[in-house]
C-alpha cells in the first residue's frame, strides 16, 4: 500500500487528487495539507495547516502556487518524502533550483508541466517535428483563473522546441504595442490566451517555407489529469534520477 499526501488540498486541482487516491486501488490518503483550509475536511479527512503536522506518507502531491512550491519541497525533501509535483511556473531556472534543493535521492521528485496523457503525446510529437521546420510558435490558452502565465506546459514545450531547432528566421515586424510577439522561451514565441469557460489547451504552430504544421491538444474536463496522476505516483520512487521533469518519463515517451 502507497501512502499519500496532497499539498495544496483546498484547492481545484488538489481536492480532485485527494479524491481519486480515495477511490484507487493499492493508496491510502494520510494527510492534507493547506494553510488556506485548515480545519476543513475533504473526502474525510481533515486539512491541516502545518507541515509539520502532516501525518507520515511515501509520496506527497504538491498542486500549491508558485510561490510556496520551493518552501514546500524543501520540507518534503528533509521530511524524506517523495514528491510528485504539478505545480506550474517550472521554467529552465527554477529547475536548476530545484535540482541544487534536491541534490540526491531517494527520496525523489517528479515534476510533472501537465498529467494529461494527451498533452505528453501534443509534446513529443512537438519535439519530433521542431528539426522539420524553420519555426515554431506556442498559443496556450487557460481559465481566467490559473495563476501564472505561460503555463507550465507551455514553458515545457517551447524549451524543448528550442534545444531540437534554434529557429532559422527572423521576425521583421516591429511591435506597434509590447508584447503582441509574445514571450520569448529560448527563442520560441508564446502566447498566453485567459478567459473564462476554458480549461487548458494548446497550440504548436510550426512553419516553413510554402507550408505549416499544427499541432493542438484540449482538455474539457480536469478529470483528464488523474490518470497521469496516478501513473507519476506508482512511478516516482523507481525513477533513476533525484530530480526528473515530464511524466514522459513516466510513460516512456
Amino acid at each position: 500500500m502507497i501512502t499519500v499526501a496532497v499539498s495544496g488540498a483546498g484547492g481545484r486541482m488538489g481536492s480532485l487528487v485527494a479524491g481519486t487516491v480515495v477511490a484507487a486501488n493499492g493508496l491510502e490518503l494520510v494527510g492534507l495539507y493547506d494553510p488556506n483550509h485548515a480545519g476543513e475536511s475533504i473526502v474525510g479527512v481533515e486539512v491541516t495547516g502545518s507541515p509539520d503536522d502532516l501525518a507520515p506518507s511515501d509520496i506527497v502531491v504538491e498542486f500549491t502556487v508558485p510561490d510556496v512550491v520551493m518552501g514546500n519541497l524543501e520540507t518534503w525533501h528533509s521530511q524524506g518524502r517523495h514528491a510528485v509535483v504539478g505545480t506550474s511556473g517550472f521554467d529552465a531556472g527554477r529547475v536548476v533550483e530545484l535540482e541544487a534543493l534536491w541534490t540526491e535521492g531517494p527520496p525523489n521528485c517528479l515534476v510533472v508541466p501537465n498529467f494529461s496523457i494527451g498533452a505528453v503525446v501534443m509534446m513529443k510529437l512537438a519535439e519530433i517535428a521542431a528539426p522539420h521546420f524553420d519555426a515554431a510558435e506556442v498559443i496556450e490558452l487557460h481559465h481566467d483563473n490559473k495563476v501564472d502565465a505561460p503555463s507550465g506546459t507551455a514553458l515545457a514545450t517551447a524549451s524543448a522546441i528550442a534545444a531540437a531547432n534554434p529557429g532559422k528566421r527572423a521576425v521583421v515586424s516591429t511591435e506597434s504595442v509590447a508584447g503582441a510577439l509574445g514571450a520569448d522561451v529560448g527563442g520560441v514565441p508564446v502566447h498566453s490566451v485567459r478567459l473564462p469557460g476554458l480549461v487548458a489547451h494548446q497550440e504548436v504552430l510550426f512553419g516553413s517555407l510554402g507550408e505549416t504544421l499544427t499541432i493542438r491538444h484540449d482538455t474539457s474536463d480536469r478529470r483528464a489529469f488523474m490518470s497521469g496522476v496516478l501513473a507519476a505516483i506508482a512511478a516516482v520512487d523507481s525513477l533513476p534520477d533525484p530530480v526528473t521533469v515530464g511524466l514522459g518519463a513516466v510513460l516512456g515517451l
